[in-house]
């Protein structure tokens, strides 16, 4: 069976880095670095979250692991499709970034963010799961 390519998006990220019991199930569900893929919205988001939660040293060294995975930058291709899938499910800019890059990379979305749910793709562990 071919290992599926995967966005995960920040809430998963966050969860797992934390460790809650949600974090451990998205443990599981992570893909190996070659399937990982990081739009760099992500990186901006983990960065900004993780300076301010666990410090610089720690930052830079979730932000080196992500760059080991497929590191997708914002292009016009992926800005135009996150225009499109924004107007049709009015998911907020970034999450539209972070929806687009999957869509454009056949891969699915990993994410605990509720807003997601019901889209193609779209993988929604809730907290509600976790307890």
């Amino acid at each position: 069976m071919a290992a599926v390519k995967r966005v995960v998006d920040t809430s998963a990220w966050i969860e797992w880095l934390t460790a809650s019991p949600l974090g451990k199930k998205l443990g599981k569900e992570l893909p190996d670095k070659p399937h990982c893929i990081v739009p760099t919205i992500v990186q901006l988001e983990l960065s900004k979250w993780l300076v301010r939660e666990l410090g610089e040293e720690k930052a830079d060294q979730v932000i080196a692991y992500t760059q080991k995975c497929l590191v997708v930058p914002l292009d016009t291709t992926i800005a135009l499709l996150a225009a499109d899938l924004h107007r049709q499910h009015k998911l907020a800019t970034a999450d539209a970034i972070v929806y687009a890059t999957a869509q454009k990379h056949g891969a699915d979305l990993l994410t605990c963010d509720a807003h997601f749910k019901g889209l193609v793709g779209a993988v929604v562990v809730s907290k509600a799961e976790s307890t």
